[in-house]
């Protein structure tokens, strides 16, 4: 399956609308941002009474996955690079994400709706530096 010929439009459009509704909803409800690193990150402070929500979150998470295997196709996932370079490539984008103060959930997402000028900032550089690596490994063949 070619996911350029077969997705659809919709799907992307019906995606950002789900993902805006429930970062409303967690912010405007629970008072919480959707940042993805701080959530998970909150699941290893173990702090009273603050764990159940974060479960619930990544819970959804997961099953949203189930839930499109449920009813469409997944694309074929063909990695082409090695465990040691996805290891490297994991734990780098961890020290950024901490290094940022957030990840692209809640700088791209989160941050920019509410007009954070941190958050415009990371989004800068998360998109500049993807750009620039998918430059270099595809035209340099840098890795």
């Amino acid at each position: 399956m070619n996911i350029l010929l077969e997705s659809m439009p919709w799907h992307a459009a019906a995606g950002g609308a789900v993902i805006g509704v429930a970062v409303a909803l967690l912010l405007f409800l629970n008072g919480r941002v959707a940042g993805i690193s701080g959530i998970v990150g909150g699941l290893f402070r173990m702090q009273k009474g603050d764990i159940s929500w974060r479960v619930a979150f990544i819970a959804g998470l997961v099953l949203s996955v189930a839930m499109w295997k449920l009813f469409w196709v997944m694309p074929e996932i063909k990695i082409e690079t090695g465990y040691g370079m996805l290891a490297l490539a994991g734990l780098l984008v961890g020290y950024g994400t901490r290094l940022g103060s957030g990840c692209t959930s809640g700088h791209g997402v989160c941050g920019l709706s509410r007009r954070s000028p941190r958050s415009i900032a990371a989004t800068v550089v998360f998109m500049t530096m993807g750009f620039l690596t998918v430059f270099l490994i595809r035209h340099v063949g840098v890795f």
